[in-house]
């Protein structure tokens, strides 16, 4: 029983953590009217399955990466208050991995969704 309430209790901490980082951060922010502005795409193209699972994939992988930047800038605030070429390199690199899985999210929102628009588009010509 203890360790199914040590359980129960971990999925509180994630949620606290899911909840400072959604809460506090401005580029989350933009992340989240991102993912809602493709999940009403996704239902106004009718996306298909495979698509609907690329495009989730992509919105987990940001916001997975943000947070894990986020992650890393406090513990690097933490251990180094002070300017530190490191510490501004880590966080960089950090920084870095996010914005690769934002545009490559990008690019695949892309590639679902500007040939169904220019379908439509083409549709009403």
């Amino acid at each position: 029983m203890r360790i199914l309430k040590k359980r129960v209790q971990s999925f509180g901490y994630a949620g606290r953590g899911i909840r400072i980082v959604f809460g506090t951060e401005a580029n989350m922010k933009i992340h989240i009217c991102i993912a809602i502005l493709v999940l009403i795409c996704g239902f106004t193209f009718k996306i298909s399955t495979i698509e609907w699972i690329c495009c989730l994939l992509c919105i987990g992988l940001v916001f997975g990466m943000e947070m894990a930047n986020t992650a890393i800038e406090n513990i690097v605030d933490l251990v180094s208050p002070n300017h530190h070429p490191l510490a501004g390199k880590a966080k960089d690199i950090a920084a870095g991995a996010v914005l690769i899985c934002a545009i490559i999210s990008v690019i695949v929102g892309l590639l679902i969704f500007v040939p169904k628009a220019w379908n439509a588009i083409t549709l009403f010509h």
